[in-house]
């Protein structure tokens, strides 16, 4: 043909940009969790492939190699966002109306539309003169009638016109008819048989008249283009005109000369209709105003309908001239011809056919959001890896029992080292039989023994820190100890007065964490004898691996020759060796060659059986890798909206990895045999008897070199058991070192403050004893209730300030003698700070007398009864009963006897002289002292510093002993024996404060002085002392008042006006 037919192109759709990033942004960070400043640059290329697809599409491979791409992306996004929400407008191809919606499916959809017009437009744009040129355009009408196909089939609600039903099938038509036209183009051009170009011809007239009676149904909706129909109602005519003529051409040729004059004539018929509709519409139609036809439309119609109606005219009177002079065949009806059979139409070429190609996924390219995988996806990945996994370890299990086996096999004919040893037979090497080879975990073991260090000191430290921490438990008892008898000793010494309390208590947990550790030593004890015990088992042979590489490879040798072997196994007889070692000789010439081609095909079998090794090592390892790196992410998010495809897609996808698991198959298959032949040959061999008797002897000298291998093995799992049990013996000393030296801190520094205490007790007692020592001046009358000054005066303290409280003293009742004294001291609450001063001894004279005073009893009495005094001298008093008390230990036990003894009564005691050489203060009287205390169990001091007691009074005695020399309480020197106007001697003292002062009292002119410790004190303070109060610091002592005065410190004046002043104050 001159002129190529014109076909229908399907108008395109229009769009604008949309904007993709905000909303793959939103769910990248709400979905999937995910940073979307990360695919930043992923949402921008999305952004760019859209606007190339639908901005610069047009009519050429350029513009559908885009589409491609861009609904190839679309695809793979879909399957990561199908909630996305993008408002998508596109304008309708046919009736331009605009459309917006947020539906991917809408973006889908019109993007197919959108792919098919441009494949309509390929198809109906180049020449089909070439047989290229006829199969592109016959390829892209099949593929735009499958796009539209897919949109009928996948888009139920049509949001516009150009994507509605009826309207996508009648498109569907226009392009398979178009394509069937092409067809017939080509059987044409290739002179094809003219009754299969009849019923091709006839395919595309059917085609075309339905499409015009479907036409029909829009005319007046202003769908589709006037043009479109008379275009369509011209090639119905013209195809109907061709499938009558070849089916006369066809029939001629069959002899059917009358039917194929009557074809002939229908065929001139329908062309001289399709010629007369060609013209008209050469009138009718304009290029511009119809884009989707060619320029060209209307005079290719009108010259291809008038050469075809030109040869069927020809035709026709070819054939009634051929039929009236020749044939003379009846002319039959048209209604009794038979049908011209249709010629199957093409089936359209689907979207999956078209993505399918290789050329077009490569246009695809790589997904844009490949990082980003969906969580299902995920699940099934993790699927297939579990299948992944299992195929490996089915071949790892398989190739590990094969090496295991060959290991074993080999191990058991002793190879490779049988070889060497038939070596030394064939060259008659005798000697080389002595040569023992130590295994290399033997060989490890001496290495690691050889670095680890001495064993030994190790020990001994052990024992050393055991014997050091047992010996500090010990004396920390042992102080505890000491403390609890020193302070029961103080208690009986000084009951009742030496209130301290028993330690036991206070010392239970203490104990009881001594008690503990001492039972973790012990137990230690036990761990650290069975790590000695196991050390002096294995020692010998820890010595061998401990003495080097060379030294073990001397002590093998003299193993295997049995001189350091133990003694033969029961049932070895000495005859049987003595026979081994003389039955050694030579191989024959026979025997050596044979010997020597058994070496040649083993060592050539071994070679073998590495190599096989090796090669199945190798094809493992690929296998892993290729493992490995498979990925079926990709496939599997492409068919995750197919159900129950994951079987077979795994199965097909595990097919990749058979050709390796079969390479290891036939490795281990080949291995066995080489093993199998292995065997073979080392049993022919060992069949020949010089090699049976040389063999037997290398036997035993191996089995008894493995022996002494075992022992040292074993003897080095008991050396790393030692050395594991030194290192957790001396960490846990470590540790207990430091639990020992806090509780050396703890009980020292409860020893020190219990000592402490008890020797301010002890202080205290004995400095009221001293005081007491001191007889108070005789009553003014008797029975009056006065005391003297001294007594009145013995509350008085001049310290700064007390710092405690105590209640007043219960007043007891004494049926001894009326003569006054000093009560008891009370019990305190909590410890004074200062030593209290001895209770005054009553005396027949003193210095100190205020007796001179005895005429001003109002001034320091008060009218409480006066308490008589527990110390005075009386008719001898009856034991109080035996009484439970706290002992040291926290048990009630009953109290021992004191360990002095009372004194005896004065009338039945005559009077001892002093037996210390103490000085005496001098007296106006007659000089006397205490008698001698009693034996005591503890050692007394001989000498003391305190005066010597006067005589006992008449009708009383008073005994105190004399306080045991302990280096922790010194006794004061006594004061100069010089004129009898002194003031108290001056004892020990603590510097309590910077406003202490000391009273000073002048026997003869009954002045009282107070003297200040502290140059920078106030000039004047103010003390109140009330009955019963008990203050001061250790230059006081304990004193009482029994009336509330009030003393001007620093001052000085006559004993009257002290107690005037003191009247006055007690009566305000």
């Amino acid at each position: 043909m001159a002129f190529q037919s014109p076909l229908i192109s399907i108008p395109r759709k229009t769009t604008t940009d949309v904007d993709w990033t905000n909303p793959i942004r939103s769910i990248i960070a709400h979905s999937y969790g995910e940073d979307p400043n990360t695919y930043a640059e992923e949402c921008s290329v999305l952004q760019r492939c859209r606007q190339d697809a639908v901005r610069g599409a047009g009519s050429d491979q350029t513009a559908r190699d885009l589409l491609y791409k861009y609904f190839g992306q679309l695809e793979l996004l879909e399957l990561r966002f199908a909630e996305i929400k993008v408002a998508f407008p596109w304008n309708d191809a046919f009736t331009l109306k605009l459309t917006t919606q947020t539906s991917l499916a809408f973006e889908k959809a019109s993007i197919i539309h959108l792919l098919a017009a441009v494949l309509s437009s390929l198809a109906s744009s180049p020449s089909r003169a070439d047989p290229e040129g006829l199969k592109r355009a016959y390829f892209n009408s099949r593929a735009s009638a499958g796009m539209l196909t897919y949109i009928n089939d996948n888009f139920l609600h049509a949001p516009s016109t150009d994507l509605s039903r009826e309207v996508v099938h009648l498109l569907i038509g226009v392009t398979m008819a178009q394509a069937t036209e092409i067809f017939t183009e080509k059987l044409v051009d290739e002179k094809k048989a003219p009754a299969l170009v009849s019923r091709s011809a006839n395919s595309a007239a059917g085609m075309y008249a339905a499409l015009v009676e479907e036409m029909k149904e829009f005319q007046g909706k202003g769908v589709f283009d006037r043009n479109w129909l008379y275009v369509l109602q011209i090639k119905a005519r013209l195809f109907a005109s061709l499938a009558q003529y070849y089916r006369s051409v066809a029939d001629a040729a069959g002899g059917k000369h009358g039917a194929a004059l009557v074809r002939m004539k229908m065929a001139d018929t329908a062309a001289q209709d399709a010629s007369r509709q060609a013209s008209t519409f050469s009138y009718t139609f304009v290029a511009s105003a119809t884009p989707s036809l060619p320029h060209d439309t209307a005079s290719s119609l009108v010259e291809i309908t008038k050469a075809h109606a030109s040869l069927c005219s020809e035709a026709k009177v070819q054939a009634t001239k051929d039929n009236d002079l020749i044939y003379h065949d009846i002319l039959p009806s048209e209604a009794s011809l038979t049908q011209i059979e249709k010629l199957p139409a093409a089936a359209p070429i689907t979207i999956q056919e078209v993505y399918g190609n290789p050329d077009v996924s490569k246009l695809i390219g790589p997904d844009i959001f490949i990082r980003l995988i969906p969580l299902a996806v995920h699940e099934s990945a993790s699927v297939y890896s579990e299948e992944k996994a299992k195929l490996v370890r089915g071949e790892v299990e398989r190739t590990e029992l094969n090496e295991g086996e060959i290991r074993a096999s080999l191990e058991h004919l002793g190879l490779p080292g049988l070889v060497s040893a038939w070596r030394r037979m064939t060259d008659d090497d005798e000697e080389g039989d002595g040569e023992v080879e130590v295994s290399s975990g033997v060989r490890r073991l001496a290495e690691e023994i050889q670095q680890s260090g001495a064993t030994e000191p190790m020990l001994r430290n052990l024992d050393a820190e055991r014997e050091r921490c047992e010996r500090e438990l010990r004396d920390l008892s042992g102080l505890l100890d000491n403390e609890s008898r020193e302070c029961e000793r103080m208690r009986a010494k000084y009951a009742p007065q030496f209130t301290q309390s028993p330690s036991g208590p206070q010392t239970a947990h203490l104990r009881n964490n001594i008690s503990s550790n001492l039972g973790s030593l012990q137990a230690a004890s036990s761990s650290d004898a069975h790590i000695s015990s196991l050390w002096r088992e294995i020692q010998a042979n820890v010595a061998i691996l401990a003495s080097g590489q060379d030294q073990l490879q001397r002590a093998a040798s003299q193993v295997a020759a049995g001189k350091a072997a133990p003694a033969p196994a029961p049932g070895v007889s000495l005859l049987d060796l003595q026979e081994e070692v003389g039955a050694k000789g030579g191989l024959d010439e026979k025997e050596k060659e044979e010997l020597r081609k058994a070496i040649a095909d083993t060592q050539e079998r071994l070679d073998r059986l590495g190599k096989v090794r090796r090669e199945r090592d190798e094809v493992l390892k690929d296998l892993k890798e290729k493992i490995q790196n498979d990925d079926v992410s990709n496939l599997l998010l492409l068919n995750r909206r197919s159900q129950n495809v994951e079987p077979q897609l795994f199965a097909t996808e595990l097919e990749k990895f058979r050709p390796y698991q079969g390479r290891i198959a036939a490795a281990v298959q080949a291995s066995s045999s080489i093993v199998q032949e292995l065997e073979m040959v080392v049993r022919q061999v060992e069949k020949g008897k010089g090699v049976k008797e040389r063999q037997r002897g290398q036997k035993d000298r191996q089995r008894r070199v493995r022996e002494w291998e075992r022992k040292l093995e074993a003897a080095g799992e008991g050396y790393h058991e030692v050395r594991a049990g030194l290192s957790k013996g001396l960490t846990f000393y470590e540790s207990l070192s430091g639990v020992i030296n806090d509780l050396k801190r703890e009980v020292k520094a409860f020893v020190g403050s219990r000592e402490s205490e008890r020797n301010r007790m002890v202080s205290e007692i004995e400095t009221r004893q001293r005081l007491a020592g001191s007889p108070p001046p005789p009553p003014s009358a008797p029975g009056a209730g006065a005391r003297g000054l001294d007594a009145q005066l013995a509350g008085l303290s001049l310290g700064g300030s007390s710092t405690y409280t105590t209640s007043p003293p219960p007043k007891p009742t004494s049926a001894y003698s009326p003569a006054p004294s000093l009560p008891p001291p009370p019990q305190q609450t909590s410890t004074p700070s200062f030593p209290p001063p001895p209770p005054a001894q009553p005396k027949s004279s003193n210095p100190y007398d205020f007796g001179t005073l005895s005429s001003l009893p109002s001034a320091f009495s008060t009218s409480s009864p006066v308490p008589s005094s527990p110390y005075s001298s009386a008719p001898p008093r009856s034991e109080p009963p035996t009484q439970q008390r706290q002992g040291s230990y926290g048990s009630a036990y009953p109290s021992p006897p004191n360990p002095y003894p009372p004194p005896p009564p004065q009338a039945s005691r005559p009077a001892q002289p002093a037996q210390s050489t103490q000085p005496s203060y001098p007296y106006s009287g007659s000089q006397a002292s205490y008698p001698a205390p009693p034996t005591q169990p503890y050692s007394t001091p001989s000498s003391s510093s305190y005066p010597a007691p006067p005589p006992p009074r008449s009708g009383s005695s008073s005994y105190y002993p004399a306080p045991p020399s302990q280096p922790t309480y010194s006794s004061p020197p006594p004061p100069p024996s010089q004129a009898p106007q002194h003031g108290y001697p001056a004892y020990p003292r603590r510097r309590a404060s910077s406003n202490s002062s000391i009273l000073r009292l002048n026997p003869s002119t009954g002045v009282i002085r107070a003297r200040r410790h502290s140059r920078r004190a106030r000039a004047t303070r103010a003390i109140s002392l009330r009955e019963g109060t008990r203050i001061g610091d250790a230059s006081c002592g304990l004193v009482r008042a029994d009336a509330v005065w009030r003393w001007c410190e620093g001052g000085t004046g006559s004993a009257m006006s002290l107690v005037t002043r003191s009247r006055s104050l007690v009566q305000e």
